[in-house]
């Protein structure tokens, strides 16, 4: 990780570097995908569990494919009640911030005669991805929440979940109390690119879907990007990435520590400080090399640090924002005095985290915004996982006669311009005496 003085040719290297990095699809993976999605559309429940068989849990069967009852009861016991605690909080916070996203029908009379407006309607299914996480030694608890209860506020009257078993035939139990306690109806037993063709097809035991969200390998990324169009995705997510605006009123070690936060994701992952003082930019550098080596993941942070992690020196404060704009984070980070001042200067930014106490876990896991983010520069176009994903739109459309007579000539004029004859045809009846 170097510093550097931002604008420079090799500052734009490092830049094109970073925001041209992609995670890459090889043709055998792709392919491997594509058999398996076909394998699953066309034989079930039969290719479903020679996949978990043979990739999860020796054991499954079609009697043990879903959790049943007597699992989640057992899990409720099973896990501590510090974690009870901690859940309800995240999930209660998690509640009140998507409440308000959720969108309502209208109807409207704009013009005399006319009636327009929009049917809001959840979608019939969702279907909720959730990894392995070390063979459920590291159960990805905040997906369960951030996923399933935008589903349940948007009005989603079958949410399902999907997530390997371990060897055991088991789920940790703190995914299966999460899943109850976010309004999951029923979880099985599969992963990776076998759940999704399952949740995209439907197999005789589990039922299709309408929306699939949630993250993966690269083979359940594929997986989802092959899907989307027969179902909705939520997006089709990259290497984790943050960007860091500070000033000479940030604390260097936890400007340093919440960069390390995201390098250990992965050796894709990108740390990125962008700061107008020098001095900020190498007291921060040392912070990072300081606590790198107590991390467990040292490794992977800093394959990350060093490929696609950076420090950019810039003018003033109002080049580190048009900066930051252009690279469009998923995680935007402002350690400056009054970061309310700024925020009219943020235009692409998958999420925001303003003052030295808003590191990015606290999003990652009890805020309330949801943690499922835009990355590699999707956010220039691209929102967070929302109550919107699980929703769709219907217009509304009436006319009157004495309305509908007069815009028939504008709609004929269109029609006769684009050359269909027979939507012209359609109108000229109508007007006949």
């Amino acid at each position: 990780m170097k510093i550097y003085s931002f604008p420079s040719n090799n500052a734009k290297d490092q830049l094109f570097a970073i925001t041209r990095r992609v995670q890459s699809f090889n043709p055998e993976d792709q392919q491997s995908v594509a058999d398996i999605l076909e394998d699953i559309r066309t034989h079930g429940d039969t290719a479903l569990l020679r996949y978990a068989n043979r990739f999860d849990s020796p054991g499954l069967d079609l009697t043990t494919l879903q959790a049943a009852a007597q699992e989640f009861e057992a899990a409720e016991r099973q896990v501590h009640p510090d974690f009870l605690k901690s859940l309800d909080r995240a999930a209660s916070q998690i509640e009140l911030f998507h409440r308000h996203q959720s969108p309502t029908s209208w109807i409207d009379t704009p013009r005399s005669g006319t009636l327009l407006g929009q049917i809001v309607n959840p979608v019939g299914a969702a279907g909720i991805y959730v990894p392995g996480g070390k063979s459920g030694k590291t159960p990805l608890v905040s997906t369960v929440l951030m996923c399933a209860i935008p589903a349940k506020i948007a009005g989603v009257s079958s949410i399902v979940m999907a997530t390997p078993a371990t060897p055991d035939g088991t789920i940790n139990p703190h995914l299966l109390v999460a899943a109850r306690r976010a309004g999951v109806d029923a979880v099985y037993k599969v992963g990776s690119a076998w759940a999704i063709a399952a949740l995209a097809y439907g197999t005789q035991t589990i039922p299709r879907c309408d929306v699939i969200v949630g993250p993966g390998n690269i083979y359940v990324t594929i997986a989802k990007k092959m899907v989307a169009g027969t179902v909705g995705i939520d997006m089709v997510a990259g290497p984790s990435e943050i960007l860091i605006i500070a000033d000479k009123t940030s604390n260097p070690e936890y400007v340093a520590a919440d960069l390390l936060s995201q390098a250990e994701h992965d050796p894709m992952a990108s740390a990125i400080l962008v700061t107008p003082f020098s001095e900020v930019a190498e007291q921060v550098l040392k912070s990072v090399y300081d606590q790198l080596p107590s991390l467990e993941r040292q490794d992977i942070a800093r394959q990350s640090l060093e490929r696609y992690g950076a420090v950019f020196v810039v003018e003033d404060m109002p080049a580190a924002f048009e900066l930051a704009n252009a690279i469009a984070p998923e995680h935007l980070e402002l350690h400056i005095a009054s970061p309310l001042e700024h925020i009219g200067l943020i235009r692409n930014a998958g999420a925001v985290f303003m003052g030295s106490f808003t590191p990015e876990p606290v999003g990652d896991y009890i805020a309330g915004p949801n943690h499922v983010l835009p990355t590699a520069g999707t956010a220039r176009f691209s929102s967070a996982l929302s109550v919107d994903h699980f929703i769709k739109k219907t217009s509304l459309l009436h006319y009157s006669e004495t309305a509908f007579r007069k815009e028939a000539p504008d709609i004929l004029r269109l029609a006769n311009i684009e050359g269909l004859g027979a939507h012209a045809r359609s109108v000229a009846v109508r007007l006949k005496k």
